[in-house]
């Protein structure tokens, strides 16, 4: 069964993050808040924690369109191609925030996601994600957790996610309450950004 355990979010308590990121660094899979909806985790670097992800969510992992959670912009040419000026000022008016940025993704992508060309980045608005991806070290690929019901799309209550998904993760994290509405993805990996699904985060910044 899941640790459950709570943070706050306006004061993230250390040992309380170092005891998420041991999970993370032994392979286990964590559900955290973000500035948007619950996310669903592991750190990038496990092959078997990101194969259980997958599994989850009942896709194959080098199909699997996740997320990069990253704690700010200076790790992006780990990951990403470079981008020119225009992008990069894009992202840092955006970032943080409830935006996922699909970029041209670089030859140092994680082996699992080789034959994907772009990468979807997140940063998001939430002090206890960041600080969880800070003290990782690298980044954690996310996925939001659906909710079987179509009405509610996303559970926002962290005591009911501990109840539906105790015996599928680690951890879960109480942040208080969730949103329920998704980041906004926005392409930028072609010459012009496209909007792929308007969510939280505000097109004005384009």
């Amino acid at each position: 069964m899941a640790q459950f355990i709570k943070i706050y979010e306006d004061k993230p308590n250390e040992a309380a993050i170092a005891k998420v990121v041991k999970v993370l660094k032994d392979g286990g899979l964590v559900i955290y808040p973000t500035d948007t909806v619950y996310g669903l985790g592991c750190d990038i670097t496990n092959t078997k924690a990101l194969e259980r992800i997958a599994k989850i969510k009942g896709i194959k992992l080098e199909k699997a369109n996740f997320s990069f959670i990253c704690h700010d912009l200076s790790n992006l040419s780990d990951y990403v191609r470079q981008i020119d000026t225009a992008t990069f000022k894009l992202l840092k008016r955006a970032l943080p925030g409830p935006y996922t940025f699909i970029l041209p993704g670089n030859n140092n992508l994680p082996k699992e996601f080789k034959k994907k060309t772009t990468v979807g980045i997140r940063v998001p608005d939430n002090s206890i994600a960041l600080e969880i991806v800070k003290l990782l070290g690298n980044p954690i690929v996310s996925t939001s957790i659906h909710d079987d019901d179509d009405v509610i799309e996303y559970t926002t209550d962290p005591e009911l996610i501990f109840e539906k998904w105790q015996n599928l993760v680690d951890m879960v994290i109480d942040g208080g309450y969730g949103d329920n509405i998704g980041s906004t993805i926005i392409d930028l990996s072609g010459d012009e950004p496209i909007v792929v699904r308007e969510g939280k985060g505000s097109l004005d910044i384009l």
